[in-house]
């Protein structure tokens, strides 16, 4: 494995900040899936995939997001990765 996360790759993270009400608490230890990254990624048609900021997405387990929402576009490259329920959930796919 790799030192650096890609787009679609499942990380480790602790959660620095939460919302009092949710889930998910402040220092725990949880799985994320990433789904938009500043370094840019190239696709087999030879294009790059750029966004201006990096984000990730809680999952379980088995790799079903946490959360209810997905803000903000999300890479088609998570596609081929099986990760559908964020794709549904996610405004738009890029």
């Amino acid at each position: 494995m790799g030192r650096y996360a890609r787009l679609g790759d499942t990380v480790t993270a602790s959660v620095k900040e939460a919302a009092p009400d949710s889930t998910v608490k402040k220092g725990q230890v949880v799985k994320a899936v990433i789904v938009r990254t500043r370094k840019e990624q190239r696709r087999k048609d030879g294009s790059y995939i750029r966004f201006d900021r990096n984000a990730a997405v809680l999952v379980n387990d088995e790799g079903e997001p946490i959360g209810t929402r997905v803000f903000g576009p999300v890479a088609r490259e998570l596609r081929v990765r099986k990760f559908m329920k964020i794709i549904s959930l996610a405004p738009e796919v890029i």
